[in-house]
């Protein structure tokens, strides 16, 4: 078990990265566009040197890593979670907040206090939806996304007024001083301490699903809310919200992360659609932690590529975002694919298909 647990995600993940060359290649194709000297931008783009695997998709994939976590956090837990974006744009606004009004000479520790405050505002931030599905039965897609278009506008606000920089002249905030910039990891590159943090982020959480007995009352909940509570008594709302605001805080914290370790400020299109993005990448992961690292470097590789493709072969960057749509879901149809098979296995061998809660516990 723990062998099959190692290699499918492997599988699936390399299956993925050949889906995604031979889907775009079909595009390009399709298109127009010259097949070879496009994908060569995009090996380039995405993996022409160790400067822009660094700079380019490692940097790229954080954010990726950060936002799919949380989603896959509150998916596990039963929680249709689309606010990832509105969450890591409340925490690279906190995070900003702070590095201005505290003062520079707290020394390092700065760093430290912006993503603290990162955590704290997109915990915050995702504890709204929370309370309006407990209060008011609000149905947390509905509230997420509008939490989003709020969120967007209030950071654009922000950007035009308390948090717009000296001279008035660009909509964004003053430059963070070094006492509230993440160390690089590397000289050279672009590659800053955040980076570590997401990877040891995506390993304590598996750790956590897999280890420990809250971690097995979170997937309980989302594998079935009426068992986990009817026959091991598990208190299904506080989990729930639990596992809402846990999301929202990984979010914030990957915004406060891409403004202390990238930016260096905050601006108004900060985030491309990192928290939308981050649905794809969980998905990909199956809602594994660890598996997700990997499905953030492929899509960190696509975006970092796309814009080499578009500079060195004129083809436009959002055919990527096709292509990564397509990835999800042809994976997403062999799931299916597979759960039909398994039925009608079960079907014809004798033996009920396995539900949700036992294919958890077998695998715990």
């Amino acid at each position: 078990m723990k062998f099959r647990r190692i290699v499918r995600p492997l599988f699936e993940l390399s299956l993925a990265g050949v889906l995604a060359v031979v889907v775009l290649a079909l595009l390009l194709w399709a298109s127009g566009y010259p097949i070879e000297r496009s994908l060569s931008a995009l090996w380039s783009g995405a993996f022409g040197s160790w400067s822009i695997i660094a700079s380019g998709t490692i940097v790229r994939a954080t954010p990726l890593l950060f936002t799919g976590l949380a989603v896959a956090v509150a998916f596990r837990a039963g929680i249709l979670n689309i606010g990832a974006e509105g969450q890591l744009l409340t925490g690279a606004v906190a995070a900003t907040a702070v590095a201005m009004t505290v003062s520079p000479t707290i020394g390092q520790f700065g760093a430290v206090l912006a993503l603290a405050g990162g955590v704290l505002a997109g915990g915050a931030w995702a504890g709204i939806a929370a309370l309006l599905r407990l209060r008011f039965g609000v149905l947390e897609v509905i509230s997420t996304i509008m939490l989003n278009v709020i969120a967007l506008n209030l950071t654009g606000a922000l950007v035009r007024g308390p948090l717009q920089e000296a001279t008035h002249t660009f909509p964004q905030s003053a430059m963070l001083t070094s006492a509230f910039r993440l160390p690089r990891l590397i000289p050279g590159t672009r590659l800053h301490a955040g980076v570590a943090l997401a990877v040891v982020c995506a390993i304590a959480m598996a750790w956590f699903l897999r280890a420990t007995a809250s971690g097995f009352r979170l997937r309980m909940t989302g594998a079935n809310p009426r068992a986990a509570f009817s026959a091991g008594g598990i208190d299904v709302a506080r989990v729930s919200v639990t596992a809402f605001i846990a999301s929202g805080a990984i979010a914030g914290l990957g915004g406060a992360v891409e403004v202390t370790g990238v930016t260096y400020a905050l601006y108004e299109n900060l985030s491309p659609g990192y928290g939308y993005t981050a649905i794809a990448v969980a998905l990909l992961a199956r809602l594994n932690p660890s598996s997700a690292i990997g499905a953030a470097l492929i899509f960190g590789a696509l975006e970092s590529g796309a814009s080499a493709m578009q500079r060195d072969a004129q083809v436009p960057a959002g055919m990527v975002g096709v292509v990564e749509a397509c990835v999800i879901l042809v994976l997403l149809a062999s799931e299916w694919v597979g759960a039909r098979a398994g039925s009608v296995r079960s079907f014809l061998w004798g033996g009920p298909p396995r539900t949700a809660v036992q294919a958890e516990v077998a695998d715990s």
